[in-house]
């Protein structure tokens, strides 16, 4: 078991690395969101990306270390459920729809590690 909670934060980590990678490649802002350069949104959204870096090296973190899992299982299911919500409530906008099927299918992992860091309590 403790192999399939490592592989499903190691897909956890995948789920974010894109957003992530924004913070070191800002023209992905552009690619992901439609956001440029010009933009005032521009460094709010590099903020996000450092934000989802956070994110990332979380997941990385437990995928070797069970202490954080239940708070990292509340940030990151709070991070995609938010957005998910978030995008349904806008209409589910056609331009971030495969940013909220990444979030919907890395549901899958998430209940699996939350399953695991909350079954003891």
């Amino acid at each position: 078991m403790a192999i399939v909670v490592s592989a499903c934060w190691a897909l956890l980590a995948l789920v974010h690395l894109t957003p992530a990678l924004a913070l070191v490649r800002p023209s992905l802002l552009t690619e992901l969101y439609g956001v440029g350069p010009d933009s005032p949104l521009f460094l709010l959204m590099q903020h996000r990306a450092a934000l989802f870096a956070a994110i990332l090296l979380i997941c990385l973190w437990c995928m070797v270390d069970a202490g954080p899992r239940r708070l990292a299982t509340i940030a990151v299911g709070f991070s995609m459920l938010s957005f998910l919500w978030l995008w349904w409530q806008a209409g589910q906008p056609i331009a971030l729809r495969r940013i909220a099927l990444v979030d919907l299918a890395g549901l899958v992992p998430l209940a699996v590690v939350a399953w695991a860091a909350f079954r003891q309590a």
